[in-house]
């Protein structure tokens, strides 16, 4: 119709505006905030998150770890490393670092926000580099990357994903325009490896994906000898300079220089290959398959909100495009890597997305801009301008649609996601008029069995196993056993391993509304296990929020007549329960006062 041939050549105008390659990275950064207050509450959520950002505020407080308490079970969480007495987050040095720099502004939640826009400016430079784009495809990539859904709700959240990214981007830009310039090339090299390096200290698989096409690049070159040595070198050294910050880090927290935070935390299961996961089914070719594909169809899903398939316009283009230039090429082969980099790691990462996959988004942007343009290019005359006209008035429609319905709707449910982390732990303590207090926060049944077998000494990969293996009042009784006789490290394992022979025969448990803890029909639940059983109906929360919670209260897991060992280190202390008033899902904590005496009474009673 006539109104929508003016909407689609108001549309190609401003996507062909000289401008929009400058303000579109300096205003989406301001959504991308909107998003992180009014969907995310401007907090880290998921255990990933927490974990970074404590981590953060022990750089910015300058320290690489924290101290380990003396009983360290009561304060441990799942991606917290506690060694040699030091606590530290399992995380590679860069993303935390990241992060401190907005602890320093007291705002870790703009990190991300404003690294989404560094991003997008590296993509702006990068896509002026390709001759064979239009002005409407430049501006066309920008603003599908800026707007893809996926992007913007990751770019409000307080993953390591968008940070990693912007760096890798910035060095294929500045490695591009290196190889193109006339003069200063050896400095542009420098900062490309300088970049790739930073996002290695990152996410070092995502900085692989990116800076691999550069180091070929640098290897075709040096046959020409000359500059290209001085170039590359450059390179090398910008390289360098990060990745030896991370291995002095390595070896300040976990004793060696090459040895990250999440191996010695999980083992060497934990990386690439072929073999026993630290949790979960062994990781074999068959299940890289499924976790690609799985991938694939929720990238379809997520990327775009479309009411049509995201990955369809950029199926169209990589069938349709005739040739590919220098940076389309880069971006293919990083977008290659990247998935068969995944192909071998065991873990299905998902928040608020496909996140391993968040990387190839400047590849996915890219081919669905282009798409309309291809197809009509394919067909002579008339008939391809029409195509092309109608590919781009419905490519509009379901932007239209998307951005009117569905991705309202999934702003609406991530809003709704994981309400506990979001809840004001020391507003709620003002206000409850609890101050320079110990706090015990009542965790489900199954978060305290993971303790314990922590304070055993269990590996994390190990403790996992039998969390998910052994029914849960099994395990109850073997630990409590474990801990009067003082027994610790590889015995405490030993001794618990022949629990795992009727693995086959556990499932979730049908009592608790934690279904992660183990039940195997015919086990009985005595006085102690039914006493658990019934704290899991009365309502949990969860404690790793908490770690960031630094109001002068002591927030500790409650591990029943454990608390003991808390209670005689803190005697001057109230003490407290904070559990919500029933196991509904999305009801505030409250503190509940206890009297000392009164808990020590119900301890020795065994209730």
């Amino acid at each position: 119709s006539a109104a929508w041939a003016r909407a689609l050549g108001a549309a190609g105008r401003a996507l062909a505006h000289p401008a929009l390659p400058r303000w579109l990275p300096l205003g989406a950064p301001l959504a991308y905030a909107a998003l992180a207050w009014g969907v995310f509450d401007a907090r880290p959520l998921i255990i990933d998150e927490i974990a970074q950002v404590w981590q953060a505020r022990q750089l910015a407080d300058g320290r690489l770890w924290a101290p380990l308490p003396a009983h360290p079970e009561f304060t441990a969480s799942a991606h917290v490393v506690d060694h040699a007495g030091r606590r530290f987050a399992q995380f590679p040095v860069g993303g935390p670092a990241l992060l401190a720099l907005g602890t320093l502004a007291h705002a870790e939640w703009l990190v991300d926000p404003l690294l989404a826009g560094v991003m997008l400016l590296a993509l702006a430079a990068l896509l002026a580099r390709v001759p064979a784009l239009t002005p409407a495809e430049r501006g066309g990539t920008l603003v599908v990357a800026a707007l893809a859904p996926f992007f913007a709700f990751m770019a409000a959240t307080h993953m390591n994903h968008v940070g990693a990214l912007a760096l890798a981007l910035l060095g294929v830009w500045a490695t591009v325009a290196a190889f193109e310039a006339p003069g200063a090339r050896p400095l542009l090299t420098g900062l490309g490896g300088l970049a790739f390096g930073a996002a290695a200290a990152v996410r070092p698989l995502d900085a692989l994906a990116y800076a691999a096409p550069a180091a070929a690049w640098h290897a075709w070159r040096l046959r020409r000898g000359g500059r290209a040595w001085a170039e590359a070198l450059a390179a090398l050294a910008g390289v360098a300079l990060p990745l030896a910050l991370v291995a002095w880090v390595n070896r300040e927290t976990t004793g060696s220089a090459t040895t990250f935070g999440y191996t010695l935390l999980w083992g060497a299961d934990h990386g690439l290959g072929f073999h026993r996961a630290p949790w979960g089914p062994v990781h074999t070719p068959a299940r890289g398959l499924e976790l690609a594909s799985l991938a694939l169809l929720r990238l379809n899903r997520y990327l775009f909100e479309l009411p049509v398939p995201s990955l369809l316009p950029v199926a169209a283009t990589l069938l349709l495009l005739p040739s590919l230039g220098r940076v389309e090429r880069w971006l293919l082969a990083s977008a290659l890597l990247l998935a068969a980099g995944y192909f071998c790691y065991w873990h299905d990462g998902f928040f608020p997305g496909p996140r391993f996959h968040y990387a190839l988004l400047p590849a996915l942007a890219l081919a669905a801009a282009r798409a309309p343009g291809l197809v009509g290019a394919r067909l002579a005359g008339a008939t391809g301008a029409d195509v092309r006209h109608g590919l781009s008035v419905a490519g509009i429609a379901a932007i239209a649609i998307g951005a009117g319905t569905l991705w309202p709707a999934r702003a609406a449910e991530y809003a709704r996601f994981l309400l506990t982390p979001r809840w004001d732990a020391a507003g709620a303590a003002r206000a409850a008029g609890v101050r320079d207090a110990l706090v015990l926060v009542r965790e489900s049944w199954g978060a305290q069995l993971l303790a314990r077998l922590w304070a055993l000494g269990v590996g994390r990969a190990e403790a996992e196993l039998l969390y998910r293996a052994v029914d849960a009042c099994r395990l109850e009784g073997a630990v409590t056993a474990l801990e009067a006789a003082s027994v610790r490290g590889e015995a405490a394992a030993v001794a618990l391993r022949p629990l795992l022979a009727d693995s086959a025969a556990v499932g979730r448990s049908p009592f608790s509304s934690d279904d992660s803890e183990g039940f195997q029909p015919g086990v009985p639940y005595g006085p102690a296990c039914a006493a658990r059983l019934r704290d899991d109906a009365a309502g949990f929360t969860l404690h790793a929020p908490l770690l960031l919670a630094d109001d002068g209260n002591r927030w500790v897991r409650d591990l029943q007549a454990r608390d003991s060992l808390v209670l005689a280190a803190e005697p001057s202390r109230p003490v407290f329960l904070l559990r919500p008033p029933s196991a509904d899902v999305g009801l505030a904590p409250r503190f509940e006062p206890l009297a000392r005496d009164s808990l020590l009474a119900a301890w020795r009673a065994g209730r």
